[in-house]
């Protein structure tokens, strides 16, 4: 039985590019066994694409999909992909710099029966890309594919060139929250495929038309990453931001302290106004980056329950520290590596306290059981207080 791959081509100002992408796809897979169909997801160009499509539609198995509400390249695609009905799904940029030639070979690396995820890629051995790349170019394709290391194996998870089943998209979909143009990655990550084959190809620069490459995609793909951080490691990420905020607030301490006794405002009360500007600091870029999914509308009850567990972390942090120095000989001679523990120590209460009775908003993923053994912890740790 023949395969059958939808390919899903977004576009935005490539009519001209269309014509020539549709006759390699067709002169490659019409003398293959694989049925195949071309959707194309526009944002409404406002060029030739809708008249170009229509015509190469009498001849082709062609969709046009013209959005007029949404725009973006991921989204484009999540698009084309939810509206495909093939087994399997394949992305190809038009712009002619993804070989259309390379797509009998990708799919068949699923004929394994356990590859999740197919690239056509630039980095694997027989990889390659046009030899004009600048500099520039390379240094941004290298850090962009650095920073997504963590998130998968892939030598090249930032191609626009992917194949994947439906099915593991379908199972995927209510997850996906597209930013930017790098939804390969996305699907990789929130589909958990756990192999991923690549198979190499040369990258070409476009023929026609310009790259929709700018600064503003670049900071896209950092949001997106910073997304798919927090979705693989939700609380590793909230950790690691509660942690720079709690560093951040070490310099309003220092700044807000040099100010007071400037102002000859007397050394311990000046240390007190320094701490609570620190802690309020804290409290409010908390809420707004480390536990904004879980803010609630009375901010004044936040920061009350904030500061009684920031004092609590700081209680710890001082016990901690001080029964080390005094009562474990190691330290005895180190107090600096105690105030170290004492501080990582205190930093890990006054997360858990945070995470647990200062922003606790229902999340969705907790279950009806989750949410009642929390109402019961907040109500111990308020009769306590």
């Amino acid at each position: 039985m023949a395969e059958k791959v939808s390919i899903i081509v977004p576009t935005f100002h490539e009519a001209e590019n269309l014509p020539h992408l549709l006759q390699r796809i067709s002169a490659t897979l019409d003398s293959s066994k694989i049925d195949w169909e071309v959707i194309v997801v526009d944002d409404n160009s406002q060029d030739e694409t809708v008249q170009v499509c229509e015509s190469l539609a009498q001849t082709h198995p062609l969709t046009l999909i013209v959005r007029t509400k949404e725009r973006g390249l991921a989204s484009a695609v999540v698009a084309g992909m939810k509206a495909a009905q093939s087994e399997f799904l394949l992305c190809i940029d038009a712009d002619l710099s993804h070989p259309p030639e390379a797509i009998p070979s990708m799919i068949e690396s699923f004929s394994d029966g356990k590859t999740d995820f197919v690239i056509g890629s630039r980095y694997v051995e027989g990889g390659s890309t046009d030899d004009d790349w600048g500099v520039f170019r390379w240094l941004n394709s290298i850090i962009a594919t650095g920073l997504a290391k963590p998130l998968t194996s892939a030598k090249d998870p930032m191609a626009g060139f992917f194949a994947l089943r439906r099915s593991d998209f379908q199972a995927a979909y209510e997850t996906l929250d597209p930013v930017g143009y790098k939804i390969g990655l996305e699907l990789i990550v929130k589909c958990y495929c756990q192999k991923v084959a690549e198979v190499p190809i040369h990258f070409s620069d476009r023929q026609f038309g310009e790259s929709k490459l700018s600064f503003k995609e670049q900071l896209n793909y950092l949001k997106h990453l910073s997304k798919l951080y927090d979705f693989k490691w939700p609380e590793a990420t909230r950790f690691f931001r509660f942690g720079m905020v709690g560093f951040s607030g070490v310099f309003i301490n220092l700044a807000a302290l040099a100010v007071l006794l400037e102002f000859s405002m007397l050394a311990p009360v000046a240390m007190a106004v320094a701490i609570w500007i620190a802690m309020s600091w804290n409290f409010l870029l908390n809420r707004e980056v480390t536990f904004h999914d879980r803010t609630t509308t009375n901010i004044g009850s936040e920061y009350v329950r904030f500061c009684m567990a920031s004092l609590t972390g700081a209680a710890l942090n001082w016990s901690v520290a001080t029964l080390l120095w005094t009562t474990v000989p190691m330290f005895a001679d180190s107090p600096t590596i105690a105030g170290l523990v004492g501080i990582v120590a205190g930093m890990f209460a006054n997360f858990t306290l945070c995470r647990r009775f200062v922003f606790f908003a229902k999340e969705q993923n907790e279950t009806p059981q989750q949410q009642e053994s929390l109402k019961k912890e907040r109500s111990r740790f308020s009769a306590g207080s």
